[in-house]
């Protein structure tokens, strides 16, 4: 999905407002997410969104998004955004995000979606990183049981001993 930056969706240095720029995100999340589904898919939760550049007016804005990971009802999807200046053509990374969609049936309630499976060695790390990042929201949520407690315990311990 491509955007241009006007003047009306910048801030006064000139720069894309955040808030448009998370619209765009959630747009570009819910095709994904949807398509995956084959149904409406709603926004649950924004989880991460990781400002890496500012974008300027008149850039184009590129963003792309997959699927990581689908649960029972749930997917996590990432979102990447690049800025294209269109004088030179030069790309940069600007932002990345990891927005959480729930399917919705016909009744207006979730409804299950296809599982994924990832096949190259990316997806499988996005895959996996999807799962933990999910046990987290559930525990910040105060919605994981003891067992995900233990195995985030154990990740986060994995963690310390790697740095």
């Amino acid at each position: 999905m491509s955007e241009l930056v006007l003047p009306n969706d910048t801030n006064g240095l000139g720069n894309l407002m955040g808030g448009r720029l998370l619209h765009w995100m959630d747009v570009c999340a819910a095709i994904s997410a949807q398509r995956h589904a084959g149904t409406v898919a709603v926004t649950a939760s924004v989880d991460t969104v990781e400002f890496h550049s500012p974008i300027l007016q008149s850039e184009i804005v590129i963003l792309t998004s997959w699927v990581n990971r689908a649960f029972r009802t749930s997917m996590e999807v990432e979102i990447s955004v690049e800025a294209e200046n269109p004088r030179t053509g030069s790309c940069r990374i600007a932002n990345r995000a990891f927005f959480t969609f729930v399917a919705v049936g016909p009744d207006g309630k979730p409804t299950p979606v296809p599982a994924t499976t990832p096949t190259t060695e990316n997806e499988t790390k996005a895959f996996e990183e999807a799962g933990r990042r999910r046990q987290l929201r559930l525990f910040t949520a105060g919605r994981l049981g003891d067992e995900g407690i233990q195995n985030l315990q154990e990740y986060i311990g994995s963690l310390r001993h790697e740095h």
